[in-house]
């Protein structure tokens, strides 16, 4: 079973290290998404329908709300690997960037030198008894800005290019997602929500999916995975009281969510999380 070393969160979002041994589901989340490989056999990366390697000398950049998920490669042992979800916001604060959106210029990332003393200095500091790195902010913001520029080498737009701009979205769709989070803890059928907003069923997938990036059902999962996060490391609430919170029938379906959305148990998350 995969299984969760050390997790860290702070204004910068969060950053884990996971042993990972087996498949997760398609999602997504707000933040920008780095995966590194560490140890162990290589994994891969389904983003958006391509399969990108997860091994020595690679990793991998999904962009905010692009549907992804994890696939081990070889089940004979798990792959350790440093995952990092990071704000937005956050970044556009510490490195100073044009863009809030921080999208990526493309998915694979190569590991130079310096960004392999980045990824496992970040690894050491996290399994240090004392749990108090206090660079950690500084580290997250390098690992980010030099994985985030190279993704824009060499792409039609260069180097210099910033990211896009924040989407415009639709009326309607901002309607939508507004009533999506109030109802995070409810029982939502999409028909419910298509109708509120004033559309087909087919038209608001095809809309919502074409300006968030998620299809709605994937973007709802994503709310409760973060509001799921947030209780778990904040709360003293117990695991299946945070899953009857979310709208989960029994902690056995709220626990299946959890590992297929975010591929260890819930309560092995709580047992490593750390907040700086």
């Amino acid at each position: 079973m995969s299984d969760s070393l050390a997790v860290f969160h702070g204004r910068f979002g969060r950053v884990c290290l996971y042993n990972m041994d087996r498949s997760m589901v398609p999602h997504g989340h707000r933040e920008g998404h780095l995966i590194f490989h560490l140890q162990g056999p290589p994994g891969q990366i389904d983003v958006n329908g391509r399969k990108w390697p997860l091994a020595p000398g690679q990793g991998v950049a999904v962009s905010p709300w692009l549907s992804h998920f994890y696939q081990p490669v070889h089940l004979c042992e798990p792959t350790l690997a440093l995952v990092l979800y990071i704000r937005p916001s956050w970044f556009l604060d510490v490195s100073r960037r044009a863009s809030a959106s921080l999208a990526f210029g493309r998915v694979g990332i190569e590991v130079t030198d310096h960004l392999a003393r980045l990824i496992y200095g970040t690894a050491q500091a996290m399994l240090e008894e004392d749990c108090e790195d206090v660079l950690i902010e500084d580290r997250l913001c390098d690992l980010t800005r030099v994985a985030y520029e190279q993704s824009w080498q060499w792409t039609p737009r260069g180097a210099d290019f910033t990211g896009p701009d924040m989407p415009r979205r639709d009326f309607r769709i901002r309607k939508a997602l507004k009533y999506l989070q109030e109802g995070l803890g409810e029982a939502l059928e999409m028909d419910r929500v298509a109708r509120e907003v004033g559309l087909s069923r087919p038209h608001f997938y095809k809309l919502f999916r074409a300006q968030v990036g998620l299809t709605p059902n994937l973007y709802l999962n994503a709310l409760r995975m973060e509001q799921a996060i947030d209780m778990l490391a904040t709360s003293e609430d117990g695991v299946a009281d945070i899953g009857f919170d979310l709208g989960f029938s029994s902690q056995a379906s709220f626990s299946r969510f959890f590992i297929g959305n975010g591929v260890v148990p819930p309560s092995a998350y709580r047992r490593s999380v750390h907040v700086a």
